[in-house]
């Protein structure tokens, strides 16, 4: 489709202009073709049959806000990515895809890029298998139909039989896959019909997926089943502790969430006279990285186990296989798909895993919640690694301040940054809104109008002049406000009047116990204050009685 300079389009090679002309553009796509289709507006049923055609095909475009003679007529790229999104989310096994916008003139064009499956085919939620025959969507009925399902179909590997018998599985996995399907009894047939075991020639045998969940060490049958956890003292360093957790896909995703929690442990904060204790990285976040991987990774790359790489401020998943289409980077939080269908229903009958599509919901939205920066997902092609941060923007201290705030009034999880920033003594206003939670000005109008009714925030001025800061009867605590050097008068002060513990310092600036001991260190050093005994027993006085 090479046409006045521009060149040949495929949907992967990302070579879409995104600023056009409006000669340009019909130069570009002079009219639809077994690579191109126009839609004037965003119909969810229109779109499901022109992404599964494509799918089928040699893949191709969709331009939304094209009239049919090829007229530009624009169409909202929010509302239309959301009708998309939604279309591909009911399509059977549709191609991968990508949007786009494209201005034209001053009009915006959605472009859908619609990858060919390289495996299997697509289908409407109706049913219908469509193909792309020039600049119509077209379903194949009859011998035409056979003939493509043939040269298109294959095994899912999870349903794949292996020489395992039936016996080797463990009566107690069996009882507790039996158990959540609300079995009465332990009939090897009811395993069969749900495709963790199969009928072979000498008596049951499993499935890979049987294999997987009812064998207490299924590496014994499919090599590097298991998770190799490996912990990293500093960056860059080489990991001082490497273990391998093993057992079934179910024990795994348990026993190394367990470990994880554990080995990453939890921030004590201190505010006045209550204790919290704050989990670095939120449970069902770790638990939801591993069931992800434990269900999606390709178990025919038997050369690499899941890995678990623990840092000091993240943690990384990485499973063996590329991102199952159609989920890509991009749109990974809409579109959804399963490598391995089976074990995800078996996880989330144990109630170890979100439904289809849900699992990066919740990882990101528990993670914005608990105001840790945002995880990442990169496909590597041969791997899908998973960056969980265990640090952020807001520390231990703030986090458990804004618990205290809610105390009194409940507060939207994306509300609670700005909470925050309020409290660093920041004057907010709709832009920083805009910036800070990257939302539109009417989602930020609604997040300052929340604040400022539930009391949290004052409101100062009206249209462009409006600001807003901490509310009078929302307490900030001294720490959010102090520079290094008010915190270091503010302890001296304090030992002006006695000697001093560190559950002094850390009640007089909600401090934790760490980073009082930083302050103190720093003034023992400085030759302001002066340690006296140790450990539990350590007071500290000043070096010189304070001059009148």
């Amino acid at each position: 489709m090479a046409t006045m300079g521009f060149p040949p389009f495929h949907p992967r090679s990302g070579d879409i202009p995104f600023l056009l002309s409006e000669q340009e553009f019909a130069q570009a796509f002079p009219r639809e073709s077994d690579l191109v289709e126009w839609k004037e507006g965003a119909g969810q049923d229109a779109i499901q049959r022109a992404v599964v055609a494509f799918s089928n095909s040699n893949g191709g475009v969709i331009l939304i806000g094209v009239d049919d003679s090829g007229r530009v007529v624009g169409r909202d790229p929010d509302g239309a990515s959301r009708v998309v999104h939604q279309a591909v989310a009911t399509c059977y096994e549709p191609g991968t895809y990508w949007i786009h916008v494209l201005l034209v003139g001053d009009k915006r064009v959605t472009v859908v890029a619609v990858a060919q499956r390289t495996q299997g085919f697509a289908q409407t939620s109706k049913g219908e298998l469509l193909v792309r025959r020039g600049a119509s969507n077209r379903a194949l009925l009859g011998g035409e139909l056979q003939r493509f399902i043939s040269s298109r179909a294959f095994a899912r590997f999870d349903l794949t039989e292996t020489t395992t018998p039936w016996s080797d599985a463990s009566q107690p996995l069996i009882r507790q896959i039996a158990e959540s399907y609300g079995w009465v009894n332990m009939d090897p047939r009811r395993f069969i019909d749900e495709e963790l075991a199969a009928d072979g020639p000498d008596g049951p045998v499993l499935t890979v997926a049987g294999a997987l969940t009812l064998l207490p060490d299924p590496s014994a049958v499919i090599s590097k089943s298991f998770v190799e956890v490996l912990r990293f003292p500093n960056e860059g360093s080489e990991y001082d502790r490497r273990l391998e957790i093993r057992g079934s896909v179910q024990e795994v995703v348990v026993s190394t969430t367990d470990f994880l929690v554990e080995e990453l442990g939890i921030d004590v904060v201190v505010t006045g006279v209550r204790r919290l204790e704050l989990p670095r990285l939120p449970t069902v976040v770790i638990r939801e990285a591993l069931a992800n991987a434990v269900a999606h990774r390709s178990y025919e790359d038997v050369g690499r186990p899941i890995q678990v790489e623990i840092f000091p401020s993240r943690l990384i998943v990485t499973s063996p296989g590329g991102l199952v289409e159609p989920v890509t980077e991009e749109n990974i939080r809409d579109a959804h798909s399963s490598r391995n269908a089976k074990l995800l229903q078996v996880l989330r009958r144990l109630r170890l895993a979100e439904e289809l599509g849900r699992g990066v919901d919740v990882i990101q939205d528990t993670m914005a919640e608990a105001l840790l920066d945002p995880p990442s997902f990169r496909d590597r092609g041969h791997s899908v690694v998973v960056e969980l941060p265990i640090r952020g923007a807001v520390t231990p201290q703030e986090k458990a301040w804004v618990r205290e705030v809610e105390r009194s009034g409940e507060i939207r999880p994306s509300d609670r940054l700005l909470l925050v920033q309020a409290a660093r003594g920041e004057v907010l206003t709709n832009k920083r809104v805009r910036e800070v939670l990257a939302v539109d000005r009417g989602e930020a109008v609604a997040a300052l109008h929340r604040l400022r009714d539930a009391g949290f925030l004052r409101q100062s001025g009206t249209r462009g002049g409006t600001s807003y800061v901490l509310g009078e009867s929302v307490a900030s605590p001294p720490w959010f406000r102090m520079t290094p050097t008010d915190l270091r008068e503010l302890v001296v002060d304090l030992a002006a009047s006695g000697p001093i513990t560190n559950a002094d310092v850390r009640q007089a600036t909600g401090l934790d116990r760490v980073a009082a001991l930083r302050v103190l260190d720093a003034l023992v050093r400085e030759g302001l204050l002066r340690r006296h005994g140790e450990r539990r027993t350590t007071r500290y006085e000043l070096a010189s009685p304070p001059t009148t």
